[in-house]
């Protein structure tokens, strides 16, 4: 048995696999209580300050979500937590919740560890990216276990899963989870698995309050190949505008507050598909310059010439 975990959870494992493979809109599973109730305070009190430097965004500005992907040496719980994650036992019993075999623990955290967002945060729906930067491994579980003591349904941060978020307002089926102290959220990572969370909105005398959990993520070797596609990053599905947004509504100053923010999420991502375009085309632009290119071509040669002669004769 895992001490860390409530000995009724890991009797459940068999229901919660039913529960995990048939819950919409894709599978995953909420569990509540899921540490030891002890244990859990511990991680809550060892959780780290909120520090600039763990907040820089790819272009070094601060934002307002910090992370720290050092788990283990945040303080005795969370080396405690790291040890439990990453044995054979928690990995055979994680596969025996989700259906998935041979789970890989990821010793370095890439985008996991302790997540902190301030008020004002928010995350578009989006799926992660599909393979590790480093092992090229499959990456099919996401793991959140939520810190947030006395948390408020009207605050926001709740997590939401979607159906698929570019489809027309209320087609899309959404899944809404409050991020509650010792919830345990656990989702496959896929194509389909799109998920964010609205604005966080703590009201001013509850001043130090953030949304906290710890995030991990798992991976295999290897993957059905129904489920597998090209190597992306993390792709993201732009909110809609606001639906009390309609004709004669009066603007309100958060009403351009809201649309100028979502206009400067599209400016970014135009962004960032441009430098992409930029990069790829001239990748393939240089790659006929390329030594290999150019001993591919002089390997293939007499295939190639033959190939035409053969044509040349049949017509």
């Amino acid at each position: 048995m895992l001490p860390l975990i409530r000995k009724e959870i890991q009797n459940q494992a068999d229901e919660l696999r039913r529960q995990f493979l048939s819950n919409d809109p894709f599978p995953h599973l909420a569990i509540d209580d899921f540490l030891d109730a002890d244990f859990c305070c511990y991680l809550i009190r060892e959780f780290p300050a909120f520090d600039r430097q763990h907040a820089q965004n790819e272009l070094g500005e601060v934002g307002g979500k910090a992370v720290f992907q050092e788990l283990a040496r945040l303080g005795p719980a969370y080396g405690a937590f790291d040890s439990m994650i990453r044995s054979g036992e928690f990995l055979s019993f994680l596969s025996r919740l989700t259906g998935i075999p041979k789970l890989l623990y990821d010793p370095e955290y890439v985008g996991g560890g302790t997540h902190e967002n301030l008020a004002g945060q928010e995350l578009d729906p989006h799926v992660d990216f599909n393979y590790h930067p480093k092992t090229n491994l499959h990456r099919r579980l996401n793991l959140i276990l939520y810190l947030n003591e006395n948390w408020k349904p009207e605050w926001g941060g709740s997590l939401e899963l979607h159906l698929n978020p570019w489809l027309p307002r209320g087609e899309d089926r959404v899944r809404s989870i409050e991020p509650l102290a010792n919830r345990c959220v656990i989702f496959e990572t896929s194509e389909r698995s799109w998920h964010g969370f609205r604005k966080i909105e703590i009201p001013s005398e509850y001043a130090g309050v953030s949304r906290r959990s710890i995030a991990v993520y798992f991976y295999t070797r290897e993957r059905p190949a129904q489920e597998t596609a090209p190597p992306h990053s993390t792709v993201y599905a732009p909110r809609p505008l606001p639906e009390h947004l309609k004709p004669g509504h009066v603007l309100r100053e958060e009403d351009l507050e809201a649309l100028t923010v979502l206009l400067a999420r599209r400016d970014m991502q135009i962004r960032f598909l441009y430098e992409r375009e930029v990069e790829f085309s001239s990748a393939l632009a240089a790659l006929p310059r390329s030594f290999s290119f150019r001993l591919g071509r002089a390997l293939t040669w007499p295939a190639r010439r033959a190939a035409r002669l053969l044509g040349i004769r049949r017509n």
